[in-house]
């Protein structure tokens, strides 16, 4: 049987949760209706790191961060879009460096990464970007385009991360970003290889979010980005519906860079996809398949293409 003693602290803890509970989604609803102006932080002189800035999204943010006052580090494969992303920046006034990184390659991220260190200086906000698609069925989908998926779309947060938390540990000051995607909660048809290696990126975000606030680590923030379809050209070929409409880079850059200025920790968009994700955890096997039939999830990849080369 338990002490008095212990059952009256068992007792004020309950008090505090539900107390803290309710603060909580008080201080959620204010957010939501309050302007943003109230709650984003400044960013000035900060050194923000993009992966895949070399375009798409990775683009716009670099030059959305740059507007907040941010110095921006762009890595990404395709040299010449890097480029580009360091003039288009450069031209606005603010502080752009590119650097060519294999997300691949592990030794590579690593390097480059103690160069950004040398040259820019210590990185305040990590974007984990960078994402690929083969849009092919398992059976078609061959090996290395399956571990090249996960090495862009996963792992290489795992060293991205490792290379640059260090340094935020020692100031309990930064900000890890990972932009998965609504395939990271939701299954989708014709894309096995990349919802798993999205799924891996909701749980990797999901995992260190604890684990820094168990080390005390509060200081540091985590954001995970999970958007739906986005008009990049990494989708061409897709068709959707207006349950499930085709997001346009800008605003996906805008809601992602905000998410980050306000320590937003989840952002879905649309934001109505949490209705959705609620309803898939709820509902049983068969409903969850005709629904996924009448809107169109089940036959929105047939007609895939994707990123043409020349683009």
């Amino acid at each position: 049987m338990a002490d008095p003693a212990s059952i009256g602290l068992l007792i004020l803890q309950v008090l505090y949760t539900m107390v803290f509970s309710v603060y909580s989604i008080i201080e959620s609803i204010a957010r939501t209706i309050l302007p943003r102006d109230y709650f984003r932080k400044d960013i000035t002189g900060q050194i923000v790191l993009v992966t895949g800035g070399g375009s798409g999204i990775g683009r716009l943010m670099c030059l959305k961060f740059a507007g907040r006052g941010a110095k921006i580090v762009t890595w990404d494969v395709n040299a010449e879009g890097n480029a580009e992303t360091v003039r288009q920046v450069a031209d606005t006034g603010a502080f752009c460096r590119g650097y060519t990184v294999d997300l691949c390659n592990r030794k590579e991220i690593y390097a480059i990464a103690k160069r950004v260190k040398e040259e820019v200086g210590k990185v305040d906000i990590l974007v984990n970007n960078a994402g690929i698609v083969t849009g092919k069925k398992l059976l078609d989908c061959p090996d290395e385009s399956i571990i090249r998926t996960f090495d862009v779309n996963a792992l290489s947060h795992f060293w991205t991360v490792k290379a640059f938390l260090g340094d935020m540990m020692l100031s309990n000051k930064g900000h890890i970003v990972s932009i998965a995607s609504m395939a990271g909660w939701i299954g989708a048809n014709g894309l096995v290889d990349y919802c798993s290696s999205k799924f891996a990126a909701v749980g990797f975000n999901d995992a260190l979010h604890l684990e820094l606030k168990v080390d005390g680590a509060t200081g540091i923030k985590t954001t995970v980005v999970c958007p739906i379809y986005i008009s990049t050209g990494m989708f061409e070929g897709v068709v959707t519906n207006k349950l499930f409409p085709i997001l346009t880079p800008d605003w996906v850059a805008s809601e992602t860079v905000d998410a980050t200025l306000m320590d937003v920790p989840v952002l879905m968009l649309p934001k109505t996809m949490r209705i959705g994700l609620l309803l898939r955890l709820i509902l049983p096997d068969k409903v969850n398949y005709k629904l996924a039939q009448l809107t169109g999830v089940t036959t929105m990849m047939d007609g895939f293409v994707g990123r043409r080369k020349a683009e």
